[in-house]
């Protein structure tokens, strides 16, 4: 994981900005801050890399399913998160009656990916084949045309993650979840299940999946195999399947995307302030285009050409 000496090089050619370096600041101090456990290998390097910069300022992470982190978040316990959501309507009003004012940022967008066993060889499905199997209608590879003849078992990282709340509002519609469901505990438990079972079907954030040069994304493509998906409304090439890769979630040919958000529920003129404006900057979202997920604002070189 400790790979970051490449970026750090790239990123100290940039501009290090007029941060004070002392004394409770948008650059030095402590934040309690609280993460999806989906973006943990993404928050692990803003983080490294953050503090690499300044080295007065401490980025206390949390790494935990979205509904414990939003607990926190209530009752500021941490003054800042990152989640894949916005903060709802009733909850702005819980921090609003608290004169609290928070900021929303988004930082990046990911998405949402099927992976199965390697020796599957239903590499491909459809939308329709995926909402089958979501809303448990499909219960057996054969009822979506596949040639694995074994039921389906779709795996959760965890009851009160983002992904399962993904697949409750995208495909169920507040039905129950179907019998053919389990949750685990985390990311890399599906990834693990998966890998096991020739059956399973996962669920997980391209983030696991989208950092070419890393170790652990390495080593989970060895794993495991995502999910191409075919959607009849793409308007190029509608039956080519698209994966859930950094290409097709920027043009948005791959259909299951969401948006992530550094949310500060702080002070301003704090670290949470300085943090949340490091992600949503040239820096942080730099390292976010090199692992290879979606920045929220594509990094943009400047070329003079001489004539």
């Amino acid at each position: 994981m400790k790979k970051w000496f490449g970026i750090l090089s790239l990123l100290a050619t940039l501009s290090c900005g007029n941060y004070d370096r002392s004394g409770e600041s948008i650059s030095s101090g402590n934040l309690k801050l609280g993460v999806d456990i989906s973006y943990s290998l993404m928050m692990d390097s803003e983080i490294d890399v953050f503090q690499e910069f300044y080295s007065n300022a401490k980025v206390n992470a949390q790494y935990l399913p979205e509904t414990e982190v939003i607990q926190l978040l209530l009752k500021d316990s941490i003054q800042a998160a990152i989640i894949n959501r916005k903060l709802t309507a009733e909850e702005l009003k819980m921090f609003e009656s608290k004169k609290r004012f928070p900021e929303m940022v988004r930082i990046a967008i990911d998405g949402v990916a099927f992976i199965i066993n390697p020796s599957n060889p239903d590499t491909a499905l459809t939308k329709s084949q995926i909402q089958s199997i979501m809303t448990g209608s499909a219960k057996k590879w054969k009822d979506v045309g596949g040639r694995n003849s074994g039921d389906i078992k779709v795996v959760l990282d965890n009851k009160a993650s983002c992904n399962a709340r993904f697949i409750r509002e995208e495909f169920l519609r507040n039905a129950p979840i179907p019998e053919n469901f389990f949750a685990t505990q985390k990311n890399e438990d599906v990834i693990e299940y998966v890998a096991q079972h020739k059956d399973a079907i996962g669920v997980i954030s391209v983030s696991w999946l989208s950092d070419s040069d890393d170790s652990t994304s390495k080593s989970i493509m060895k794993k495991i195999k995502a999910v191409g998906v075919i959607d009849d409304n793409n308007k190029y090439q509608s039956k080519m399947a698209r994966g859930p890769y950094q290409a097709y979630i920027f043009d948005q040919t791959y259909p299951y995307r969401r948006d992530v958000y550094a949310i500060r529920t702080g002070l301003k003129e704090t670290l949470g302030t300085g943090f949340v404006s490091f992600l949503a900057g040239e820096k942080g979202q730099l390292i976010i285009h090199k692992m290879g997920m979606v920045a929220a604002k594509a990094p943009v070189r400047t070329i003079k050409i001489k004539q």
